[in-house]
């Protein structure tokens, strides 16, 4: 199985809505599509969460870090 990205994610809910927005929506189909676009809604909310704290975590350690400025050789 293809581990999921948000690249791909966001993709899938893009074509979910192109289905809803559609003239010829299932409602069963629509149940099961709705579905899923939550669990991949979910899904990039949580990658850009990580995403966020990751960065964060990041600038505070350069933040942190006493400007080491190299001498010339």
């Amino acid at each position: 199985m293809e581990k999921l990205s948000y690249s791909k994610a966001m993709k899938e809910i893009e074509e979910i809505l192109k289905y809803i927005e559609s003239q010829e929506v299932d409602v069963d189909i629509l149940v099961d599509k709705v579905k899923k676009a939550t669990e991949l809604i979910r899904f990039c909310k949580n990658k850009l969460k990580l995403a966020e704290e990751e960065l964060q975590k990041t600038l505070s350690e350069l933040e942190e870090t006493p400007n080491q400025e190299t001498e010339p050789f």
